[in-house]
């Protein structure tokens, strides 16, 4: 699939995101650590449902498919899907004992802890069923994320995802999104990653993520490399280095927005979702980097993933005031 093509659909604004919603809990007020915490904030949560509120402000139009719990949390990430304008029809309540994906997330950054809760996940109950049922054909982007490829019968509902796609020549964007945690090994992680990615179009991850896909952190690099002779869209992520993008044939080195951070969190989710939106409002892909690294940097200063997204115009107006590096 050619990167032109992918554009293209990209730009015909009908999007269909796989992966997980969740709920984020904060201590409050931001600084507290958590076993000091007499009060917290709630916010919605997970690594699709933050790339779906933030492709939302920016236009998308976006249809989430998962599962979650069936019980109150399972029912306030509906509602918060609601709230910020992600369709949630696709969405199923699992009936078993499984739980929503939950986390305790602090607003600090010095021995910053995030206890994320993932035993038996709603989320990774997603089956063929569920894909069938999406329709996916009637889609023209797919955009995964790869913790939902960890366990079955999520990861066999992932692959047959994929495999409808490319039957029907819809392209595939998957960020890696790798949590260790929800993995039998890293092996197998390895081994799955890889599949997938041969079926996408375009991968977007940050250098550990890469080495886990390659077998060994040293060899990141030269492994997405390798993927870009197939892939149309690649995106190496090297935290305060920049990125490396391959595409059109062209590498694209940039630096990121410096800022200071009052958390770590929800950065990826910023930059993927920007990344595509900036795409469908029509900006080339360079300027698209650069607006989703903006992104990153604005969603790190703020309380929350979901709620700390910002829209075109906060990005731009950021952008005016505060200069990307060049990176390395």
């Amino acid at each position: 699939m050619s990167f032109e093509f992918l554009i293209s659909k990209i730009q015909n604004n009908n999007f269909l995101l796989i992966g997980r919603a969740g709920i984020d809990i904060y201590p409050d007020p931001p600084g507290t650590k958590t076993e000091n915490a007499k009060s917290f904030v709630t916010h919605l949560g997970g690594s699709s449902a933050n790339m779906g509120v933030q492709l939302t402000l920016f236009g998308g139009n976006c249809n989430l498919l998962t599962r979650v719990s069936d019980d109150a949390l399972g029912k306030l990430a509906i509602n918060q899907l609601n709230h910020y304008g992600v369709k949630n029809k696709l969405v199923e309540f699992e009936k078993n004992e499984s739980r929503i994906s939950f986390a305790i997330v602090e607003t600090t950054v010095k021995d910053h802890q995030s206890i994320i809760y993932r035993h038996k996940a709603s989320d990774l109950f997603l089956n063929k069923d569920d894909v069938e049922n999406a329709n996916i054909q009637n889609f023209d982007c797919l955009l995964i994320t790869g913790t939902s490829l960890a366990a079955e019968p999520s990861r066999s509902a992932i692959l047959y995802a994929l495999d409808i796609a490319n039957k029907n020549n819809i392209p595939v964007i998957m960020d890696i999104d790798y949590r260790p945690y929800t993995w039998e090994s890293s092996k197998k992680a390895k081994e799955v990653y890889n599949l997938a990615a041969s079926k996408c179009s375009g991968v977007i991850g940050n250098d550990d993520e890469f080495g886990v896909l390659a077998g060994d952190y040293r060899n990141g690099l030269d492994h997405a490399r390798q993927l870009a002779k197939n892939v149309s869209l690649i995106i190496y992520k090297k935290g305060e280095k920049g990125s490396i993008t391959f595409a059109m044939n062209k590498v694209i080195k940039k630096g990121i927005f410096p800022v200071k951070p009052l958390k770590p969190t929800g950065a990826g989710d910023a930059f993927m979702g920007s990344l595509i939106g900036s795409i469908l409002k029509t900006n080339d892909l360079e300027k698209s980097i650069e607006i989703g690294s903006a992104a990153a940097a604005i969603v790190v200063t703020k309380v929350g993933c979901a709620p700390a997204m910002p829209n075109l115009n906060e990005i731009l107006e950021f952008m005016k005031y505060n200069k990307i590096n060049e990176g390395e």
